[in-house]
């Protein structure tokens, strides 16, 4: 045993591979450690391995003759050898031991310098994504006073979509390029040569006008227009043109073409009617104003002559006004100050301070009684005549509720247009809080029935007109510190909750609606008197018998 241990000592076999450590492994399959098994294998033939063979046996011969024959000296060799071979075993440990540390840092180095690796990897995407956000940064347009055209997101529009967007003919670059719209620009071109042929402005300098004007005009959009200046320069004078001729043509019937394919058809003239004020499909205002006055400085055609943009929209817009109960004289007053279509009618529109409740109160939800509700306490319902849609009043002494005339299914998308664009663009609630006031009074089926009647509401159907009133309120928000209806909401409340005033109404309203009704309650009461005085009569008489005999 001793002899095969100082044997391998002598040979210096290398140590088996299942006895490296599992940090030399690792260094091993990062492949770091080719060096230190060149400099293991340096040593080993630095040892015994250097010896020539004949050397090597010739030591052998001399143990195995001189030493392992006597066993005193066998002892005396084999103990200092296992000595040996546990002082080389410690020895290779601390070997080990170093070597471990040397390559556990080498590993550890290997790694840092991965991870600086990717860490440098990092940095270069880094700098790739700040280039391509700066990019982004500087193609925004800054901010602007004039922005008042905004496209609705998709809560804001109802379940169709069809009430904020154009379905006819598109007006700006909002819905410009739509497919089921393309029809309508062959008419757009046609209107543009009709205008060109009265006036000396060649197409040039319209067109120059434009482009000078172009980033006043992208500021008027809430979003950035993806559009090219060329096309959007032509997009805008095709657009702007034809409302022109459109406003013209329908102020004097002389303007329009011969064969012309728009006003001949009224279901096509409906329709552009319609997207005119739709809050999506609008141009601003100057850009209309300017370009006629500049046809105007060298114009063809005598017609001209002291029409302007806002004198062409009062014929344009005096349906619009009789349905909204707008005074006409309130378009040109309010032109000045508008951006567009949709802005000039809710300027229209808007009451003014003295037509509303001075008391904007603070309340946390809105409540109203519903019209039902409120006939039950005998509230009497009114046509507002000569005031304007939003003017509704209640007189507390007469317990008469006025309300002007409203025909739901013509205005609906009117004033869904402007709760919209008042929404996005105004500081004031005026058309929100109608919306929740007509949404609360007119709650269900018998609500609408009870407005018909009195003729507030015009409409066929009560359960149409109801669903119409409630779409309305579907859109509106609630402002608890700016309801501009406090006061009307707080009276009719307390109003409503009166007992009294619920039991005269039911009296009134169940006993004495008809003249019949009426006599026949009067005999019932003067029968029930009858009855009540022969019974006291009777008492008497059975009273004085009976104190006769006592």
């Amino acid at each position: 045993m001793y002899s095969a241990a100082v044997s391998s000592q002598l040979r210096g076999d290398p140590p088996a591979a299942g006895n490296l450590s599992p940090i030399k492994f690792e260094a091993r399959r990062e492949g770091i450690v080719d060096s230190i098994d060149r400099s293991e294998s340096s040593m080993q033939e630095e040892g015994y391995g250097s010896l020539c063979e004949d050397d090597h046996f010739m030591c052998i011969a001399n143990l195995n003759l001189s030493v392992w024959t006597v066993p005193a000296c066998s002892v005396q060799v084999a103990i200092p050898r296992m000595l040996k071979k546990d002082i080389g075993q410690l020895g290779n440990r601390i070997l080990n031991n170093f070597s471990c540390v040397v390559l556990g840092g080498l590993v550890a180095e290997h790694k840092i310098s991965t991870r600086m690796d990717r860490s440098d990897d990092a940095c270069i995407d880094i700098m790739s994504l700040a280039t391509c956000l700066r990019g982004k940064l500087e193609k925004l347009y800054p901010l602007s006073d004039d922005c008042c055209i905004y496209r609705v997101s998709s809560e804001s529009c109802n379940s169709k979509g069809s009430l904020s967007a154009p379905q006819t003919i598109s007006i700006g670059p909002l819905h410009h390029g739509r497919e089921e719209l393309k029809a309508m620009e062959e008419h757009k071109l046609r209107y543009s040569k009709q205008f060109l042929q009265r006036t000396q402005v060649s197409l040039e300098d319209f067109l120059k006008f434009i482009e000078r004007n172009e980033k006043k005009l992208r500021n008027c959009y809430a979003e950035t227009i993806s559009l090219e200046s060329q096309d959007f320069v032509e997009m805008i004078l095709l657009d702007a043109i034809f409302l022109i001729e459109f406003l013209l043509s329908f102020s004097n019937r002389k303007f329009v073409a011969s064969g012309d394919r728009i006003f001949e058809k009224p279901w096509l003239l409906i329709g552009i009617k319609h997207d005119i004020w739709s809050v999506e499909n609008q141009i601003p205002f100057f850009i209309l104003e300017d370009l006629f006055e500049l046809a105007k400085t060298r114009k063809l055609d005598e017609r001209y002559d002291g029409l302007s943009i806002s004198k062409l929209l009062t014929p344009f817009c005096s349906n619009i006004c009789e349905l909204l109960l707008i005074d006409k004289s309130l378009l040109e007053i309010n032109f000045a100050g508008s951006k567009h279509f949709v802005d000039l009618l809710r300027l229209c529109i808007e009451p003014s301070d003295h037509q509303l409740d001075t008391e904007i109160e603070t309340i946390n939800t809105p409540t109203l009684p519903t019209i039902t509700e409120l006939h039950r306490a005998g509230v009497k319902f009114e046509i507002g005549s000569n005031k304007p849609l939003f003017d509704i009043r209640f007189d507390k002494i007469k317990g008469t509720l006025e309300i002007p005339k409203l025909r739901i299914e013509i205005v609906l998308s009117y004033i869904k247009n402007l709760q919209i664009f008042e929404t996005l663009h105004c500081k004031t609630n005026h058309v929100n809080d109608y919306a929740i006031v007509l949404s609360l009074l007119v709650s269900s089926p018998k609500d609408a029935e009870l407005l018909i009647q009195k003729g507030i509401l015009e409409h066929t159907d009560s359960v149409a007109a109801s669903t119409l009133c409630g779409e309305i309120g579907k859109q509106a928000r609630w402002w608890s510190n700016k309801f501009y209806y406090g006061g009307l909401a707080r009276d009719l409340s307390a109003y409503g909750r009166s007992p009294w005033r619920k039991w005269n109404a039911n009296l009134k309203q169940n006993y004495f609606n008809t003249p019949w009704a009426s006599i026949s309650v009067i005999a019932a009461v003067l029968l029930l008197l009858l009855t009540l005085t022969q019974t006291v009569c009777s008492i008497i008489a059975i009273w004085m018998s009976l104190v006769k005999h006592v």
